[in-house]
């Protein structure tokens, strides 16, 4: 089907193409409704559904039989280190971090926030926290104190996820 094709359905049957798409993907619940208007005329899209994003990137992959594909590559020019973890081993990494989440009494709906530099680490951590329900908030590595303080203040973090330091060009 061509693009703008498929465009005009996603706008002149907008319920019909979205259910089509969500099929596509795998749902612990399928949606009851896809689309539909709450009490203050607000939109909500997938009511009742149920998934997550972290099962999504990594656990079909596996079951599917790719588990030993390259899921992520870390490659620093700065410091050199290449990486590569296949879904099974980032499975590892992630289940065993949000374990230690949990571990630490984080919660569905708690929030994380992430000031990591651009290190395999940080991946995992949002994978982690993705899989157990908590929020994460990527924080930018280049923020000065102040900027950083006002957004932790603001997010108002159960945790910060943190590397002691990074090299930058």
């Amino acid at each position: 089907m061509s693009y703008p094709i498929k465009y005009d359905h996603s706008i002149s049957e907008k319920e019909d193409f979205w259910r089509q798409e969500a099929q596509k993907i795998h749902w612990f619940t399928f949606p009851e409704t896809i689309l539909d208007k709450d009490d203050d005329d607000l939109y909500r899209w997938f009511s009742g559904g149920k998934m997550n994003t972290s099962y999504l990137a990594l656990d079909v992959h596996v079951e599917q039989g790719r588990g030993d594909q390259i899921a992520l590559i870390y490659d620093s020019p700065v410091t050199g280190v290449k990486k590569k973890f296949t879904y099974k081993e980032l499975l590892h990494e992630v289940s065993l971090f949000a374990g230690v989440l949990k571990s630490l009494g984080v919660e569905k709906g708690d929030r994380i926030v992430i000031y990591m530099p651009m290190v395999p680490e940080a991946v995992i951590g949002m994978l982690a926290c993705a899989r157990i329900g908590a929020v994460h908030s990527v924080v930018f590595g280049g923020f000065a104190a102040h900027e950083l303080a006002i957004r932790i203040n603001d997010a108002r973090p159960k945790y910060i996820l943190m590397a002691s330091g990074g090299q930058r060009n």
